[in-house]
C-alpha cells in the first residue's frame, strides 16, 4: 500500500509541476480550427505549384448543367423526401469540421449547404470516419460524402462523383532539424504518416512505393510527427496549415499536386440524377458568388493557372489578389515561432483547463447520456440472448447445441468494427423506413449480439460449475429439470459468474464509442466521440483525456459496487455482537 501511496503522491506531483511551470496556453477559444480564417488568412500558392500545371482531367468535367427550374427534387432517390443526407468527416479543419455550437461546418459543409438551398433540400449533416464515408454513400446510408475527396480512378469505381469545387495538393510535413527536403527524398525504409483511405495514402503506395504508417485523425498523426514516432506525413495542404501552430517542432519541407482530377461531392454510382442536380447548383452558387465568397473565407489562396470549379459553362469566379494580401500581412510560415519547451507541449497537449471547461459540459448533456443508452440497451439484449445461448449451449438436444456454438464462434472471432458495419451497413437500408435511418437501434443490435456471445460463455462456464448433486437434490425432492435449473442451479451459477459479467459491461461501456462509424448527428455523440470532435477542432488531447475521465466515474464505482454484492453473497452479513439474555428474554 506503501508503494502505491508514493507512486500516487508522484504522479500528483508530476501533473502539478507541468501545470505551474508550463507557460499559460492561449483561451481555448483561440485554439479553435473550426472557423473562418477570412482574407485575413490569405495565402500564396506555394512556388512550385505556381507553374505547374494541376492534373484535372476535363474528360471529367461537365460541358454544361440543366437549368435549376428543370430539377426534379422529388426524383433524386434520397433517403428522406426533400432532405439531403450528408455523410462528413469532421476532423478536417477548414474544410470539414464540428465548431464549438454543434454545427457541422467548414468549407466543403457550407458550399454542400447553400447548393442544397438553391436546390429546395433540406439537409442532415451525420459525422462518421473518412476510412468508411465512400462506402457509406455506396450503400446508401448517406446521399453523398462532403469531406475534401479528391476523385480518382479508384474511387469512380465504387462512387460517382459531381465536378469539381476545388482542387487539392499536399505537403510534406517533417520533425525539425529532419535531412529531408522534398518529396523526392521520400523512399524504402522511412516511417511516412498518412490518413487511412485517402489520396496521401494512395500517393505514398503508388508514387513512393512505400507501406505508410495509417492513422484514423490529424491530430494523433501530428503528434506523433511532433514526437520523432514517424519520419514524415504526407498531409493535405490546407489541414495541415490548420493543424500546425507556431511553435511546434515541425516544418513544412515540399509540395506537389494530389494524385487524381479534383475535388469533388461522391454520390452513389447509379443516381445520377442527383449527381445532375448538384451539378447545376454548383454552377448556380459559382454564378452568383456564394461559392467566391465561401472560398474566401475558409480556403483563401489563388487558383491554379488554368483551373476553375464547375461545369465548363461556368463562369470563372471573381476572386481577391490572395497572394498579394498574403505579402503584405506577411504571414509567418507555420512552425516559424520558437520552439516551445516539452513541459509546455505536454500541458498544451493533455492538461488545458480552458478545454475541460468547453468539454464537461458537453459530455453531460450529450455523451453521457447517449453512452448510458447504448450501453444499457445492449446489455440487455446481451444478457437476455446471452441466457438463451447458454441454456442452448448445454442442452442435451444438438440442434440446439450447434447452432449456439456456431453464433459464439462466429461473433466472438470477429472485431466488433466489423460486425457493426455489417449490420449498420447491411441491414440499414432495409429497415431504414423502421428506425428512421437512425443508426442507434442497429449499433445497438449490433453491440448486444456481440455481447451475447460472450456472456453466454460466461453463463455456461458459471452454470457448468455448480456441482451436479444440486441438481440432483432437487430432481429427488420432485422439482422438473426445467424447474430445477430455473430456480437452484442458474441461480447459483449467475452468482459465481457476477464480476465477470461486469467485467463485459464495462467492455460494452467502452465499445459503444464504435457507433460512430455508422454516422451520427452532433446530438447522437457519445462520450468518446465528444471529446475528439473537440479534439480535432483545437488539435489538444485534453478533451480525449476528461472523456477518459468520465468512464472512469462510470467504471470504478461499478467495478467496486459488484464486488461489494460478490462478498455479500459469498459471506452473507457480517456478524453482530448478540445480548444472549437479551435474546433469552425475547424468546420467554
Amino acid at each position: 500500500m506503501r508503494v502505491r501511496s508514493s507512486q500516487l503522491i508522484a504522479l500528483l506531483a508530476t501533473v502539478l509541476l507541468t501545470y505551474c511551470l508550463a507557460p499559460m496556453a492561449p483561451a481555448a477559444a483561440d485554439n479553435h480550427m473550426c472557423k473562418p480564417s477570412g482574407i485575413a488568412g490569405a495565402m500564396a500558392l506555394p512556388e512550385k505549384l505556381v507553374t505547374a500545371s494541376p492534373p484535372e482531367e476535363r474528360d471529367y468535367t461537365t460541358a454544361d448543367v440543366e437549368p435549376l427550374s428543370s430539377v426534379n427534387i422529388d426524383a433524386l432517390g434520397l433517403r428522406t423526401p426533400r432532405t439531403l443526407t450528408i455523410g462528413t468527416q469532421p476532423g478536417g479543419p477548414p474544410t470539414s469540421c464540428l465548431n464549438s455550437t454543434g454545427r457541422y461546418t467548414g468549407y466543403d459543409n457550407e458550399l454542400l449547404r447553400a447548393i442544397a438551398a438553391k436546390l429546395g433540400l433540406n439537409v442532415v449533416f451525420a459525422g462518421t470516419e473518412f476510412a468508411g464515408l465512400l462506402a457509406q454513400v455506396a450503400t446508401g446510408r448517406f446521399d453523398v460524402a462532403s469531406s475534401s475527396i479528391v476523385a480518382t480512378e479508384s474511387r469512380r469505381r465504387t462512387v460517382g462523383f459531381t465536378n469539381g469545387y476545388d482542387f487539392g495538393y499536399l505537403s510534406l510535413i517533417v520533425p525539425s532539424g529532419s535531412p529531408l527536403h522534398g518529396f523526392d527524398q521520400l523512399g524504402a525504409g522511412q516511417r511516412i504518416g498518412v490518413i487511412q483511405g485517402t489520396v496521401e495514402e494512395a500517393y505514398a503506395v503508388e508514387t513512393v512505393h512505400v507501406q505508410p504508417v495509417k492513422f484514423p485523425d490529424f491530430t494523433t498523426l501530428y503528434t506523433c510527427l511532433k514526437n520523432h514516432q514517424i519520419d514524415a506525413w504526407v498531409a493535405p495542404a490546407m489541414e495541415a496549415a490548420k493543424v500546425m501552430r507556431p511553435g511546434d517542432r515541425a516544418t513544412v519541407a515540399g509540395y506537389t499536386y494530389s494524385p487524381g482530377s479534383f475535388i469533388a461531392f461522391p454520390v452513389a454510382k447509379d443516381n445520377q440524377p442527383l449527381i445532375d442536380a448538384l451539378n447545376a447548383g454548383l454552377d448556380a452558387v459559382i454564378a452568383d458568388g456564394t461559392w467566391s465568397q465561401l472560398y474566401t473565407d475558409w480556403v483563401p489562396r489563388p487558383l491554379p493557372q488554368g483551373w476553375k470549379p464547375g461545369s465548363k459553362a461556368a463562369p470563372t469566379p471573381h476572386l481577391p489578389d490572395f497572394a498579394a494580401i498574403a505579402e503584405r500581412n506577411h504571414r509567418e510560415a507555420p512552425g516559424a515561432a520558437p520552439p516551445k519547451s516539452t513541459l509546455a507541449q505536454l500541458r498544451d497537449q493533455f492538461f488545458d483547463w480552458d478545454l475541460y471547461k468547453q468539454a464537461i459540459p458537453a459530455m453531460l448533456t450529450t455523451g453521457l447520456p447517449n453512452t448510458l443508452i447504448l450501453t444499457v440497451s445492449s446489455a440487455v439484449i446481451g444478457l437476455v440472448v446471452g441466457m438463451a445461448l447458454a441454456v442452448a449451449g448445454i442442452s442435451q438436444s444438438r440442434w440446439l447445441r450447434w447452432p449456439a456454438r456456431i453464433y459464439t464462434d462466429m461473433f466472438r472471432g470477429l472485431p466488433e468494427v466489423v460486425i457493426i458495419l455489417v449490420i449498420g451497413l447491411g441491414f440499414g437500408p432495409i429497415v431504414g423506413g423502421l428506425t428512421h435511418n437512425n443508426p442507434y437501434p442497429l449499433g445497438i443490435a449490433a453491440l448486444g449480439l456481440t455481447a451475447a456471445a460472450y456472456i453466454g460463455e460466461i453463463f455456461r462456464s458459471g452454470i457448468q460449475s455448480v456441482e451436479t448433486g444440486q441438481l440432483e437434490a432437487a430432481r429427488a425432492l420432485g422439482l422438473s429439470y426445467r424447474t430445477a435449473m430455473r430456480l437452484v442451479v442458474i441461480p447459483q451459477g449467475i452468482r459465481r459468474v457476477l464480476p465477470a459479467l461486469v467485467n463485459q459491461v464495462i467492455a460494452l461501456l467502452k465499445a459503444s464509442a464504435l457507433v460512430y462509424f455508422l454516422g451520427l448527428i452532433a446530438g447522437q455523440r457519445e462520450l468518446f466521440q465528444v471529446g475528439r470532435d473537440l479534439n480535432a477542432q483545437t488539435g489538444s488531447l485534453s478533451p480525449l483525456v476528461a472523456a477518459g475521465a468520465f468512464y472512469l466515474m462510470l467504471t470504478i464505482p461499478l467495478t467496486h459496487l459488484v464486488n461489494y454484492v460478490d462478498d455479500r453473497l459469498r459471506h452473507g452479513r457480517p456478524a453482530r455482537d448478540v445480548d444472549p439474555l437479551a435474546t433469552a428474554q425475547e424468546i420467554m
